[in-house]
């Protein structure tokens, strides 16, 4: 080979090559990771992070609020309101609603950008445990393997204890037993209907909901969803 053919072979591998294994590298470090979560409970999530990170510019010693606890001991009223307003379909699919994600398709082209994710209730915690809250394809991409892989790994069960336990409810309030004792001065197990209704229509934009409570909107939404949990089917 030539010496002009071996230094066009050394750049073609370090364009194209280098950032691929570094892609897949990453890719093996998720992998890896959520195998680790099929039995093992995580600490801190990217987002929880990211919230205390935020909290702490303000208050070098705030902490974000979130205590584990088992899928046994959070009110069904909360999985089927969660399941009911998030994912309708979430004991049925694959981890992604392709009806959905076209929707979110078309309103993002019509807006000319990105301000719907049709996102699952797998989705959103892909998103929650590695991801940041930003928005674009390129983000939407990774979710969806990182999606993939949670739903190979694991059970739904597993899938939706892990997600009711991380996911965001309120400025630095995560997962459903600090939720339940920071709106409601009870454990998550003790949720009430109307109360899990609540706090599942909350949880779109949940810094927002936290200082207004008494909103319009979350009140005739909750009265929807509490139609609804009937006919919500659980893991």
């Amino acid at each position: 080979m030539s010496a002009a053919k071996a230094g066009k072979w050394r750049w073609v591998k370090w364009i194209f090559i280098v950032p691929l294994l570094l892609v897949l590298a990453v890719q093996l470090y998720f992998f890896l990771q959520i195998w680790w979560w099929v039995d093992h409970n995580p600490s801190m999530t990217s987002f929880m992070r990211e919230q205390q990170s935020a909290l702490r510019e303000k208050n070098p010693n705030a902490n974000i609020q979130q205590m584990w606890v088992p899928y046994s001991r959070i009110s069904n009223n909360l999985k089927r309101a969660i399941i009911a307003s998030e994912d309708a379909n979430f004991s049925e699919h694959e981890g992604v609603d392709w009806e959905a994600l076209q929707k979110a398709y078309e309103k993002n082209n019509k807006k000319h950008k990105v301000v719907s994710g049709g996102s699952t209730i797998t989705q959103q915690l892909a998103k929650n445990l590695f991801l940041s809250g930003s928005r674009s394809y390129v983000r939407k991409g990774q979710e969806l393997v990182i999606t993939y892989m949670l739903e190979t790994l694991m059970d739904k069960e597993r899938i939706f204890e892990i997600y009711l336990n991380v996911v965001e409810f309120g400025t630095g309030t995560f997962g459903a037993e600090a939720a339940a004792r920071h709106y409601y001065g009870i454990s998550a197990a003790n949720l009430g209907a109307a109360q899990a209704a609540k706090l599942a229509v909350m949880l779109p934009n949940p810094r927002f909901f936290d200082k207004h409570r008494d909103s319009g909107y979350l009140a005739r939404r909750t009265g929807v969803i509490l139609r609804r949990m009937g006919s919500a089917e659980l893991p």
